[in-house]
């Protein structure tokens, strides 16, 4: 809709709402406090700006704007986007968000000529086409926070060396395991938090621009050619379903839930090894909080509010999938709270992700009590049942065994190496196997927990996160 020329003045005036001319009254106040989205969506000006340069050079080559409105459309929009970096816009009450501001502005500028900003648009598909150029660039901004935090457990685990400590189950200790193994199962997580990053960002690159309100336009508007010039790699095949659709969004928001899940898992054993009773690791003083009546405390903030806000982002991944639910095709207004959790989630997780990357660069490891711990001989019952194995007895048959030599020991207070080297079966053959470091070093299998594994294991996961730099360059080259 064309302002109104003021017949006193000359100028154009903005109409106080985009549907201003099918309604006699104004909006309530109560509905105008309930519609507005400004305070959060305003961070999508860098991307509704973009799309509006790249919508107004469609225009120009439809032929529906000649190339001086072009012009003073385009050094608007350039005037806009310097107010909005510098602070300087100033908004007004009716601004019901920021592409309705950005267009208020952009016409009291360039006057009847701003005001075909919005010819062959809605804002349905302007949003829509918002959110996906945001939601591509905020991936990589994850990506690359998470790549920070792998190179990190990369680091720590190399400074480990041969390092090792208890492996468990239940929290029980099963079998020893290198602390480079340990770091590194929480680095193989990440990598598949980046897949699945990348995954959601080819799938949502598909421009949405020229759907319209739902059915397209009559104009002749090349949806192809404005997909190509914001780079996108495809174009909606299906108007309805190009506005109406989020499922980017709640790919999104899992995505990053998972991942905060991932760390929220480390922030846990953080939290765990930390502990007097474990004693595995040293908080350094910058990334620990003390307490305001305990003198002697130490805690380990990050660990905790890293497990609290995966909470947090599993409950916006709820509530979104909860709003999208059941709704008809094409857009509804419910669709404006799909913003709200994808802005916290990768917000939290970027807080996240840089806290722990910090945490565990500066942290600790005590690796005399992690090998302590690994070396009670009741860490190598499985080897002592494998040996038994391959003497040629039934696993289940050497488990049991096994097994009744350690409640025996636990009983009757003898010491398991006593009871290993009296029995027929076993002896002192099997007693080596007791041996302080022995039992990590028989982790030799794919993937295991021992040097000779981890050797293999490391090179493959530094191949892995090579390939994914290389995937982020190539993709942040193209912003």
């Amino acid at each position: 809709m064309s302002p109104e020329p003021d017949t006193a003045s000359g100028e154009s005036k903005v109409p106080r709402q985009l549907w201003e001319g099918r309604f006699d009254h104004g909006p309530a106040d109560a509905l105008m406090a309930l519609s507005v989205s400004l305070a959060f969506d305003k961070r999508l000006f860098p991307d509704d700006i973009e799309g509006s340069r790249a919508h107004v050079r469609g225009l120009l080559r439809a032929g529906i704007l000649d190339a001086d409105e072009e012009r003073a459309i385009l050094m608007a929009l350039d005037q806009v986007g310097q107010e909005l970096v510098d602070g300087s816009f100033e908004f007004t009450p009716t601004d019901e968000d920021i592409h309705t501001a950005i267009e208020r502005r952009v016409t009291e500028i360039a006057g009847a000529t701003g005001a075909k900003l919005h010819t062959g648009r809605s804002r349905n598909d302007q949003v829509a086409l918002d959110l996906r150029i945001f939601s591509k660039r905020e991936i990589l901004g994850v990506v690359e926070r998470i790549l920070a935090l792998q190179q990190a457990l990369l680091d720590r685990a190399d400074d480990a060396g041969d390092a090792y400590l208890p492996g468990y189950t239940h929290l029980q200790r099963a079998q020893p395991v290198l602390l480079s193994h340990h770091l590194l199962a929480h680095g193989w997580a990440l990598a598949r938090d980046t897949d699945r990053l990348f995954d959601c960002r080819g799938r949502l690159d598909v421009s949405p621009l020229g759907a319209g309100a739902l059915a397209g336009s009559s104009l002749d508007l090349s949806p192809e050619l404005v997909a190509e010039e914001l780079g996108f790699a495809g174009v909606f095949d299906n108007s309805l379903d190009a506005v109406s659709d989020r499922d980017f969004v709640a790919e999104l928001v899992f995505a990053v839930t998972l991942c905060a899940v991932h760390l929220s898992r480390l922030g846990e054993e953080v939290i765990i090894w930390a502990t007097e009773e474990f004693g595995f690791i040293a908080l350094p003083d910058e990334y620990s909080t003390g307490s305001s009546m305990l003198p002697q405390k130490k805690n380990p903030d990050i660990g905790e509010l890293v497990r609290g806000k995966s909470g947090r982002l599993i409950g916006n991944l709820a509530g979104l999938l909860a709003t999208l639910k059941a709704l008809p095709l094409a857009y509804n207004r419910d669709l404006q709270e799909d913003k709200e959790p994808l802005f916290d989630s990768l917000d939290q997780v970027n807080l996240s992700l840089t806290a722990l990357t910090g945490l565990l660069r500066s942290v600790s490891f005590d690796t005399e009590r992690m090998q302590a711990a690994a070396d009670i001989p009741e860490v190598a019952a499985t080897d002592l049942a494998e040996h038994l194995v391959a003497g040629g007895m039934p696993f289940r048959e050497a488990h049991a065994l096994v097994g009744a030599l350690v409640a025996e020991s636990q009983r009757e207070g003898v010491p398991l190496e006593e009871l290993v080297e009296d029995h027929g079966d076993l002896g002192l053959p099997a007693l080596g196997l007791l041996q302080q470091g022995v039992a990590v070093r028989r982790r030799r299998t794919r993937g295991g927990g021992g040097p000779e594994a981890f050797g293999e294991q490391r090179a493959r996961f530094t191949e892995v996160l090579d390939r994914d730099r290389a995937r982020w360059s190539s993709l942040a080259r193209g912003l």
